[in-house]
């Protein structure tokens, strides 16, 4: 019988990450098991001078989270084998082709980004000890004007999701629909268009691969909202075995459907700060993916931190029963159960 291991990590961004700290020694260990390791960049790998410049060239108003390019080296240290790219902070032409140029001289394959919408939405296939990988990526979360990748622009692959605020009906929200100033109901749906084209990628991936990843930056605060729910089946209807979501800081309960993990939110594995702020005290999950015979036998995840001084280590599980119940309670409506087992909490379907 063959196993194969890997993990799944949230946001990194390298902003504030200095030439003498090496963000991620205390994890390393941790991970030099996996054979394969996948996460989401937050940041994009970028040497600007002057960024109002930027933002004035793209008419936007906006600027993304641009780390210096030689911190890229972090990356390559920590071991990763597939970075996706797709996210409201890999923002601007000029620093997102940067970024992917830096990302192709450190040997590091990466999706959801491109010079043109059909680059942005390719996959990236790896294969690991006769296990073929395809990684996908996409991104709820993504600004109006000039971010997303077109027929002849670059950008991020996008997935457009609506809102709509309907007004009570009975007991929703256990309000009567008779009081004036009552809150609305927040409706949230995925485009059509949009999800037929995601559907048809992982069919297509599918078919070239043993194991399919449908990464996703989306989510707002704790709430899992309807498009989130209803983009994961989709991609898991699709031929997805495995549904990785990040975007909110903080992570969020796992689902399984049809047998197969929803992540919907990993949280944070490296961010010190952004543009305008420090990130202190915040808790991210890694999630651990076995396969035997390229089934998946075990769903299990980590607890991660990061110190004053920047670095990375995996939590001690006996100090995080906070976190952890937090977790669990956030699990317990999707019809998940955690086990603590040793140094990972072990997830099985109720």
């Amino acid at each position: 019988m063959t196993t194969f291991n890997f993990t799944l990590l949230g946001d990194i961004n390298l902003i504030g990450v200095e030439d003498t700290t090496e963000p991620f020694a205390p994890a390393i260990a941790k991970l030099q098991k996996e054979q394969a390791l996948f996460a989401n960049l937050e940041c994009c790998l970028f040497d600007v001078g002057e960024k109002r410049e930027l933002m004035r060239d793209d008419q936007s108003g906006y600027e993304g989270l641009y780390a210096p390019s030689k911190n890229g080296q972090y990356l390559k240290t920590l071991g990763l084998d597939v970075i996706g790219n797709a996210n409201n902070q890999n923002y601007g032409a000029p620093a997102i082709l940067a970024s992917n140029a830096a990302l192709d001289d450190l040997g590091i394959a990466h999706a959801g980004t491109g010079i043109h919408k059909k680059a942005a939405r390719a996959p990236v296939i790896i294969e690991r000890e006769g296990v073929k990988i395809g990684f996908i990526q996409r991104t709820s979360q993504y600004w109006p004007n000039n971010h997303e990748a077109g027929e002849k622009s670059a950008g991020v692959a996008t997935m457009k999701a609506y809102t709509a605020y309907q007004p009570p009906y009975f007991k929703d929200n256990n309000i009567p629909p008779n009081r004036p100033g009552a809150p609305a109901k927040v409706v949230t749906w995925v485009d059509a268009d949009y999800l037929a084209e995601l559907k048809s990628d992982i069919a297509a991936l599918k078919q070239e691969v043993d194991i399919v990843i449908s990464s996703h930056h989306w989510g707002y605060a704790e709430e899992i909202l309807q498009y989130q729910k209803q983009l994961a089946h989709t991609a898991i209807d699709a031929g997805a075995d495995v549904v990785m979501g990040h975007g909110p800081h903080f992570p969020l309960g796992v689902e399984f459907y049809q047998g197969k993990p929803i992540f919907y939110g990993l949280g944070m594995f490296c961010f010190i700060r952004s543009n305008k702020r420090a990130h202190r005290g915040w808790t991210g999950m890694a999630a651990h993916l076995s396969f035997e015979d390229k089934k998946l036998s075990k769903t299990s995840f980590s607890l991660v931190r990061q110190n004053d001084e920047g670095k990375v280590r995996f939590s001690d599980l006996q100090e995080e029963s906070t976190a952890l119940e937090r977790v669990a309670k956030l699990c317990e409506p999707l019809g998940t159960q955690c086990h603590i087992d040793n140094d990972r909490v072990r997830l099985t379907h109720v």
